[in-house]
């Protein structure tokens, strides 16, 4: 095999060594029977307190940013976020069938080694969003501090830094019993912020100014939809089932779609209802939140909750980035790499704070080629999702947990119709995306590729500025493609697979 099953029979269960070292030590192995006693409704704490971020209001300028209207924004929001929860939802479904992390589980559907293409899209995909997450917790920091006229300059994104990273990493480290008390303690505080927030900023709604933003078109709802769904639901979808593995085997799988999709969609749903009515109301507000989301969002509050919003927006961010760097940890170990659980969130969290560091202090043009660099990873993964919710819905049957760490057993080592179905989704998918961020990641700019040959857009090559001129251009419709090829194809050609691994 190539890697440890099961806990020593000798070394006790992994919940006993957590609460003896303080740290959980279970990595990719199975779950014991006697730590699976999680129940649906424990999956409400961690989702909902990683995304009651202040930081969801922001995506209220982002949605009207594609040229719609309140009502259409209103739609285009709430059905992308419920339906891209409820994705995670269906892949969280695998957790309980083999109480293993995501990327163990997907050797199913790719193979024991076949499993590490996804697995390296989904290693880079977490590790960068995270970082993006502690980057914004260290320019509000910045923002708020200024505002208060208490420090500026480097010395307070330093400070913040180190807060932030020590944050980050050790709780990463501790694991998943005392993430999951943390997440319950920052569903409150975060949320209780969260509330006195919008009761501080209701008067600066003009109700006028929101009903007077004109209609878009259907392919602008669809580019917003697009959009919302990959930065919620879809930017999770890689690491749903770690937070359903310690679940009972008999737990409903209707009842752990339906939590996950509950305590992850709820506090979207209102922020960024909330966002649109703001952005509607000034366009002032909406471009500056473009520049610095969580701080300029700051800029509407008194002085005396200016803290206690820089607290709550710090710590939705972290319980962010600890969910993510805890599972990209699991996914490292997933890979090959022979080192404990902990060490391998350490060096997670290690790359998370280089990483933080560079931009906030070195980098000169980093955010835009970041962002285009994890959008294009978004692509692939919408693929291997499709590919993932298609086994679980053809699986009739718990996993064979000896297999999934076995190359020679019924799961084999490379399954290539899913690698090729994935290969296949994300070239068609990148073909009909564009880069946003042409100016600033020109090397980039290949993608779009299929959109001309189609008769969906027209690249023109401005002086001024390269863009995208069509209906469809922007509509960035290969996210959506790769998910539904990717889903559509395994439904049809790995179902004679299943039920011979089945059988």
């Amino acid at each position: 095999m190539s890697d440890t099953k099961t806990h020593d029979s000798g070394s006790g269960s992994g919940l006993e060594q957590t609460r003896r070292l303080g740290v959980e030590t279970t990595g990719i192995e199975i779950i014991e029977e006697s730590d699976r006693t999680a129940r649906p409704r424990d999956l409400f704490w961690p989702w909902f307190a990683a995304n009651v971020s202040v930081f969801g209001i922001s995506y209220g300028s982002f949605v009207l940013g594609f040229g719609i209207s309140f009502r259409q924004a209103l739609v285009v929001s709430v059905v992308g976020i419920v339906v891209s929860f409820a994705l995670c939802g269906i892949i969280a479904i695998a957790g309980k069938r083999g109480s293993a992390p995501t990327m163990v589980l997907s050797r199913a559907a790719f193979g024991v080694n076949g499993q590490k293409v996804p697995g390296v899209v989904s290693w880079l995909v977490s590790i960068g969003w995270e970082t993006f997450l502690a980057i914004l917790a260290v320019l509000a920091t910045a923002t708020i501090f200024d505002q208060l006229g208490w420090a500026s300059g480097n010395g307070t994104k330093v400070v913040a830094t180190l807060v932030v990273a020590a944050l980050i990493v050790s709780a990463s480290v501790a694991g998943y019993h005392v993430i999951m008390r943390l997440q319950s303690w920052l569903t409150w505080i975060t949320g209780i912020a969260t509330v006195v927030y919008v009761l501080l900023t209701l008067d600066e709604i003009d109700w006028s100014s929101v009903g007077s933003v004109p209609d878009g078109s259907v392919q602008q709802m669809v580019g917003a939809l697009v959009m919302v769904m990959t930065g919620f639901g879809l930017g999770w979808i890689n690491i749903a089932a770690d937070w359903s593995r310690y679940q009972r085997r008999d737990a409903s799988g209707s009842a752990i779609v339906g939590w996950n999709t509950f305590g992850g969609a709820i506090a979207p749903v209102l922020l960024v209802v909330f966002g649109l009515l703001l952005a509607g109301s000034s366009q002032t507000l909406s471009a500056g939140i473009v520049a610095d989301p969580v701080g300029m969002l700051g800029t509407l509050l008194p002085t005396w909750f200016l803290v206690p919003f820089l607290l709550a927006a710090i710590l939705a961010l972290v319980s962010g980035a600890v969910l993510g760097i805890y599972s990209s940890g699991l996914t490292l170990l997933s890979l090959g790499v022979r080192i404990p659980r902990p060490a391998a969130a350490g060096v997670d969290g290690t790359i998370l704070t280089l990483g933080t560091i560079w931009v906030v202090f070195f980098a000169q043009d980093f955010l835009g080629p970041f962002q285009s660099f994890l959008i294009t990873l978004g692509v692939p993964l919408a693929a291997w999702a499709g590919i993932m919710i298609a086994d679980i819905a053809l699986r009739k049957r718990d996993y064979d947990e000896e297999a999934l760490f076995d190359p020679a057993g019924r799961y084999g080592s490379v399954d290539w119709t899913s690698i090729a179905t994935m290969v296949g989704a994300s070239v068609v998918g990148w073909g009909l995306v564009v880069n946003n961020f042409a100016a600033d990641a020109s090397w980039n700019n290949w993608q779009g590729f299929l959109i001309e040959p189609l008769g969906l857009g027209t690249y023109v090559d401005d002086p001024m500025g390269a863009y995208w001129d069509g209906p469809w251009a922007y509509a960035n419709l290969g996210v959506l493609l790769a998910l539904v090829l990717g889903f559509v194809v395994t439904y049809v050609a790995r179902r004679p697979t299943v039920r011979r691994q089945e059988s």
